[in-house]
């Protein structure tokens, strides 16, 4: 901003004036698109939003299943379904299907219409256009969930169709025994009747399906880029969302643009501004009937900002959208009763508080002949973990989470802690354990484990593993953290070369079973099991309950699989957030969710929010 009104010849305005929507924009302008200070001022600056992402590995979304990459998928791709942007109640909308499917009697064939018209962004992969975006069609879904089967591509979403779609686990061990898979393999249940017919046939019923289908596991990629691009697709997508990449400075910055194919095809999707408001907790005027137009933005940019304090400086001179409060600034922005300080309501800053469903955990890995293979030791570790004190380290944005499944999905109930912070208890473990006072009888030595770290430019993540390793060492357990960037913090997941880690799972869709599905065997790693843990009573109960429809019977097993579970300890659940987000009053739309979805199309910029 400073650089703008210099090169006007006007004074820069102080923290506490408010910022316009113009000088946000012409900001985000300079900043992010490469001007100069000594360049003349662009006179126009598009409809653009300048948010914050952690790195992401590309642009594939059979590749990864982070909430940030799954962020920006959401951005360029689409699936049959979305989520409906005006829950809570939770529920889905159709996307690029018609509407929702015709299901045969016994719930285990489903036909989906697939919208007409809908076409994927102009890109040289579709030679046969001259360069023009070819139209979706069924076989579309059909190729992208035989991609998320291929064992080639390993991908680890499989966990969502394994042992559900006829012919499909088929189909992927077919391709295991191939050099080359042959995607023209017929699947018995997944199948294009027609141009724009999908039919899905069930090995037994999947209530959880119609969410699944609104996962980027799910969205529709054209064969003919994947084949072209082949491993550098992940650089190079090509969906039919409404924004396209523009730019990607690996850990850097993205850049999309509104999608022209979007607007050709006379798409169009509108939310009414009051339910926004209603959203953001304001209430709404019966007199507005302003509708905001998908997408509400020209350019979206997300930039990588690992620093809290240089996000905060960022966000107060406008060149952030969103911020987060730190726990540092936690007092400065928050008055005592909870609300927004005067000082940033005066700033043109609104605050959302929204409850997660997140499970934020530190995950042993079962594999590991230390840790995996002493549950003793596991539970000692959990019951040294002082919950009260870590909350407070948050400033109380966090809740301790007392099982697996989180409050206000279906198949949840509340279960006894397990594990209470107790140190007499801790300690009686861990000579249970065969440490006693920590100490390993072989050496002669404290008892050192290895805590592997992603985001290792966090200073509130380096602050808190440093808290953890208080409580670890009251017992006598000595950890040694070791800091990753995010794609070599997977990389160890997922070739299970990780002792312990810090985790979170974000919830893809309300049901308990995306919870459960974190602890059955098959989904071991490369899947979303991080832990690669095994029981086989949970793996048969978990397979009785995810066919069953939400009911007391399926809700009783699921708290029996949580108590297994507890038990076990593959987990130290550490807390569950509560989301504190603050935005310029210049950006509205803003659509704060547990899902990473693509909320994002639904911001626009506004000089009048109120």
């Amino acid at each position: 901003m400073r650089l703008l009104r210099r090169s006007r010849g006007e004074a820069a305005p102080g923290f506490g004036e408010a910022l316009s929507v113009f000088q946000i924009l012409s900001v985000l302008t300079l900043l992010f698109c490469g001007c100069r200070e000594d360049q003349a001022p662009v006179p126009y600056a598009p409809r653009q939003v300048v948010m914050t992402s952690p790195r992401i590995a590309g642009f594939d979304p059979a590749r990864s299943g982070d909430a940030a990459s799954a962020s920006a998928y959401a951005l360029i791709y689409e699936g049959l379904f979305q989520f409906d942007p005006q829950s809570p109640p939770y529920r889905i909308l159709p996307a690029l299907a018609e509407s929702m499917p015709v299901l045969s009697d016994d719930s285990l064939r489903l036909r989906f219409q697939i919208r007409k018209g809908i076409y994927f962004s102009d890109d040289p992969c579709f030679r046969a256009t001259g360069g023009k975006g070819r139209e979706l069609v069924a076989e579309d879904f059909v190729y992208s969930i035989k991609r998320i089967a291929d064992s080639k591509t390993a991908s680890p979403g499989y966990w969502a169709f394994r042992n559900r779609i006829v012919g499909l686990d088929e189909f992927r061990a077919h391709s295991g025994e191939s050099a080359v898979t042959q995607y023209d393999e017929p699947v018995e249940g997944l199948r294009a009747l027609d141009r724009y017919t999908l039919e899905i046939q069930l090995l037994r019923p999947y209530p959880q399906l119609f969410w699944v289908l609104a996962l980027h596991y799910a969205y529709a990629v054209p064969r003919e880029a994947v084949e072209i691009y082949g491993e550098s697709y992940v650089n190079h997508p090509v969906g039919t969302g409404p924004f396209v990449l523009e730019a990607w400075r690996r850990n850097y910055r993205m850049t999309f643009v509104r999608n022209p194919k979007w607007a050709e095809t006379g798409r169009r999707e509108f939310i009414p501004l009051e339910l926004l408001r209603e959203k953001r907790g304001e209430g709404a005027s019966p007199s507005v009937e302003h509708r905001i137009e998908v997408p509400g933005l020209d350019r979206l940019v997300k930039v990588v900002v690992a620093d809290v304090s240089t996000q905060w400086q960022l966000f107060l001179q406008g060149d952030l959208a969103f911020s987060g409060i730190s726990r540092n600034d936690w007092d400065a922005v928050m008055d005592p009763k909870g609300g927004l300080s005067l000082s940033m309501k005066r700033r043109g800053i609104q605050l959302t508080v929204q409850e997660t469903l997140d499970l934020y955990y530190i995950g042993f890995n079962m594999d590991d002949p230390v840790v995996g293979s002493n549950r003793a030791l596991r539970q000692a570790m959990a019951c040294a973990f002082e919950s009260s004190e870590w909350a407070a380290f948050y400033n109380g944005q966090v809740v301790r989470p007392l099982s697996p499944i989180p409050p206000g999905v279906a198949g949840y109930a509340p279960i006894p802690d397990a594990y209470p912070y107790d140190l007499k208890r801790a300690r009686r473990l861990l000579a249970e354990a065969g440490y006693p006072g920590g100490v390993n009888p072989a050496t002669g030595r404290r008892l050192q484990l290895t805590l592997e770290i992603g985001d290792s430019d966090n200073p509130d993540i380096r602050q808190s593993t440093d808290l953890f390793i208080q409580f670890m060492d009251r017992i006598g357990i000595s950890i040694q953290p070791s800091f990753n960037n995010r794609p070599a913090f997977f990389d160890k997941l997922t070739r299970r070369r990780a002792q312990m880690f810090r985790l979170s799972w974000i919830a893809d869709y309300p049901d308990a079973q995306n919870f459960l599905q974190l602890f059955v065997s098959e989904n071991a790693s490369p899947g979303s099991n991080r832990s690669n843990y095994r029981n086989p009573e949970v793996d048969l109960l978990y397979d009785r309950m995810q066919a069953m429809p939400d009911q007391p019977e399926r809700t009783e097993i699921c708290t029996r699989i949580a108590r297994l579970v507890m038990d076990d300890c593959p987990w130290i659940l550490t807390h569950t957030p509560v989301s504190h987000t603050l935005s310029h009053e210049a950006v509205g739309g803003f659509v704060s969710g547990p899902f990473s979805c693509g909320f994002e199309k639904y911001y626009f910029i506004s000089s009048d929010p109120k």
